[in-house]
C-alpha cells in the first residue's frame, strides 16, 4: 500500500491506490464491519477515484485495540486522522452506523474550517434525529450473534467460526453501544448535500425515518428506495449502488 497522502494509515485503507485521481471517496463501515467491506467499491471505481475505507479499532489488523463505544469520540478520531482533505473534492459514503459517523465527521471538518464534502451518501440508517430505544448492546454474546445473523451483514464464514467470532465480539458490542446510545439534536446540519439510500424492508429504519435526513443539510437532499431491500440491500444491489456512485463522480454533482 502506498503512502497515505490524506489520512492516517492506522485508520485509512487504500486497497487500490489512485494517486492521479481527481476525486476521493471516503467509506465508513457499519457496526461490526471493517474497511474490507468496501474492497469491491474500491476496485470498481479505480483508477478514477481515490477510495479510502475507514478501519475502526478492534477488528482485523486493529483487533488488539479496544473498540470505541461512542459515535462522537469515533468521529473525533476519524476527523483527526483524515486531516486536510482540500487537495481534491471528497465525497463520504457511510452505511448504517457508518452513516452517522460520516455525518459527524463531515460536521467536524466544517467546524474546523474545511469546505463541505461534495456529497454525503447516508445508507441504511434513519436520520440522526430519529431515535429508537434499541438495546442489542446489552444482550449476552448469543443474543448479539443472533442479531448479526438476522441482519445478514457479517460474513457467514465468521459466524460459523467460534474462535474468530469470540475474538471480534467485543468490537461489535462497542459498535452497537456507540450507535444505540447516539442521539443528535434535530438542529445539527452539514452544508453538504445528502443522498439517502434505503431498502424498504430495512428493520432498522423505515423509509419515513430515513427521509428525515433532509432536515440535517442546508444543501438539499434526495432519496433512493431499493424495493425489497433489507438492511444490507447494498450487498445484493452492489451493481446499482456502484453505478450510482460512478454517475455521481462523472456528473460532478
Amino acid at each position: 500500500m502506498s503512502a497515505v497522502p490524506a489520512g492516517d494509515g492506522l485508520w485509512c485503507r487504500r486497497f487500490h491506490p489512485a494517486p492521479d485521481a481527481s476525486e476521493r471517496l471516503v467509506c465508513f463501515p457499519h457496526a461490526g464491519g471493517s474497511a474490507s467491506f468496501y474492497f469491491p467499491v474500491s476496485a470498481a471505481l479505480n483508477p478514477n477515484v481515490d477510495v479510502v475505507a475507514i478501519q475502526y479499532p478492534g477488528r482485523q489488523d486493529r483487533r488488539k485495540e479496544p473498540g470505541v463505544d461512542s459515535v462522537e469520540v469515533l468521529a473525533d478520531r476519524v476527523a483527526e486522522a483524515l486531516g486536510d482533505l482540500t487537495d481534491r473534492p471528497t465525497t463520504f459514503f457511510g452505511h448504517s452506523m457508518g452513516a452517522v459517523v460520516a455525518f459527524e465527521v463531515a460536521h467536524r471538518l466544517e467546524k474546523a474550517g474545511q469546505k463541505p464534502v461534495r456529497r454525503l451518501f447516508a445508507s441504511g440508517r434513519r436520520a440522526p434525529s430519529r431515535h429508537r430505544d434499541e438495546q442489542v448492546h446489552k444482550r449476552d454474546d448469543d443474543g448479539l450473534v443472533a442479531e448479526l445473523r438476522e441482519l445478514a451483514g457479517t460474513d457467514a464464514q465468521v459466524l460459523g467460526d467460534e474462535e474468530l467470532l469470540r475474538m471480534i465480539l467485543p468490537a461489535i458490542r462497542s459498535d452497537y453501544t456507540a450507535v444505540e446510545t447516539y442521539a443528535s439534536g434535530g438542529d445539527l446540519t452539514v452544508d453538504a448535500p445528502i443522498t439517502v439510500l434505503i431498502g424498504d424492508n430495512d428493520p432498522k429504519s423505515s423509509v419515513e425515518e430515513a427521509a428525515d435526513w433532509s432536515k440535517h443539510t442546508t444543501a438539499g437532499s434526495e432519496m433512493q428506495v431499493f424495493t425489497g431491500g433489507g438492511h444490507f440491500y447494498l450487498s445484493e444491489r452492489a451493481a446499482e449502488v456502484t453505478a450510482l456512485l460512478r454517475k455521481h463522480f462523472q456528473d460532478g454533482a
